[in-house]
């Protein structure tokens, strides 16, 4: 359900978020009070590192009129055939820590550094998978918000998307909007995260979402 001004989606829906239920300091992020955040995800393997966004995400403010609209794919699509999760969304918050070992360092040469001051982050990063009930093979959903974790520990992803996203803003600016570890049949060990920068975060600028994954099959 879009507003009827809203381009036709081009990827599937991921989830419909009612930003209204969500409790005022349930995540890190400066969200909207109330309104629909609509997630959509476009999960090809073969675009993965590309420069093109493999997802969108439509803020749809409280009391806009919307209309049904159906996203139509090629029949022969792979993501056209993925079942994607369905049913409601049920909240549950908890702590979320950097996953991540190294940062960027933009140069010239760019070159990636290990975290400053953190020599025991390997360390840190097996403790907290070991935890009973975290760790990225225990917790298949929606995160919104907090850290972005992937299987190589190496960069934030957040990062790595707005440097992908190459626009003017720089990509250590961006932070994880959402990450979905979907459990879908034929994406393995698929991450899948939206990134936006904080100044378009701030400004409700959810059509400058940068969507990206990485997969382990």
């Amino acid at each position: 359900m879009i507003p009827a001004d809203e381009p036709d989606p081009v990827c599937p829906l991921v989830a419909s978020i009612d930003l209204a239920a969500l409790p005022k300091y349930a995540t890190d992020l400066p969200l909207p009070p109330d309104g629909h955040l609509l997630l959509f995800a476009y999960p090809d393997v073969d675009l993965i590192g590309g420069s093109d966004s493999l997802g969108d995400a439509v803020y749809i403010p409280a009391g806009t009129a919307v209309e049904e609209r159906q996203v139509d794919l090629e029949p022969d699509n792979e993501v056209a055939q993925m079942n994607f999760p369905q049913g409601r969304l049920c909240l549950r918050t908890d702590v979320s820590l950097p996953y991540h070992q190294e940062i960027l360092d933009p140069g010239p040469p760019p070159v990636s550094k290990r975290l400053p001051d953190h020599p025991y982050v390997s360390e840190l990063q097996d403790a907290w998978e070991g935890m009973p009930g975290d760790g990225i093979d225990f917790h298949p959903g929606l995160q919104i918000g907090g850290y972005a974790e992937d299987e190589y520990r190496e960069e934030d992803p957040a990062v790595i998307a707005g440097r992908l996203a190459a626009t003017e803003i720089r990509p250590e600016d961006w932070v994880l909007l959402a990450q979905w570890y979907s459990g879908v049949d034929g994406l393995g060990m698929a991450c899948f995260w939206w990134a936006i920068a904080k100044q378009d975060l701030a400004a409700r600028r959810f059509d400058r979402v940068f969507a990206a994954m990485t997969n382990n099959p």
